[in-house]
């Protein structure tokens, strides 16, 4: 289940509900899926093939379709992450960096854990939005953020976009942020 964690005061925020009306009124979506619908051997891979994506794709198939048409979102796929990427070093410095989009950042965690950092109210600032396996957020076009891995470096998550081709990344520069 998502835990919050406020940057500037270190207090956190937990219990579906309260992870929920906190998130809401920061715009953030936050919503959460049944993480035992995924075959037991797809729950701590993190190395995938093209079949093993296609099969976690086929268990969320409902959720993600309800949310693709609520939202809006034309495509999907499925990210997994881990030590045994290439680069992955590399590959989590480009992520680690504020940025916005023109359009949501969603991520449905299926396996492992991970965290967004985001930009919120004036009276909040950033907060920390760690997300496990069942946990599905979509961060606002124009919202600064970043996402990144937790200590256990493993991840698997279905991405859901408006444009075919993906988001892109629009660097955001913020006096005030602070990677802590």
């Amino acid at each position: 289940m998502a835990e919050i964690r406020i940057r500037h005061t270190n207090a956190r925020i937990s219990g579906e509900d309260n992870v929920k009306a906190f998130l809401e009124k920061q715009e953030v979506l936050y919503e959460h899926w049944d993480a035992n619908k995924l075959p037991d051997a797809l729950k701590e891979k993190f190395v995938l093939t093209d079949e093993e994506k296609a099969e976690i794709l086929a268990t969320y198939d409902d959720e993600i379709r309800d949310l693709a048409s609520r939202r809006g979102y034309l495509t999907w796929d499925v990210i997994a992450l881990s030590d045994a990427t290439p680069n992955l070093d590399e590959l989590l410095k480009k992520f680690e960096q504020v940025h916005t989009h023109t359009e949501d950042e969603v991520r449905a965690i299926t396996a492992g854990k991970g965290i967004f950092i985001i930009k919120g109210t004036d009276d909040v600032g950033y907060f920390d939005v760690e997300l496990e396996a069942g946990d599905v957020i979509s961060v606002p076009e124009h919202k600064p953020h970043f996402f990144t891995l937790m200590e256990n470096r493993k991840i698997v998550a279905v991405r859901l976009f408006i444009e075919t081709e993906g988001w892109i990344a629009h660097p955001f520069t913020d006096p005030s942020f602070q990677n802590a």
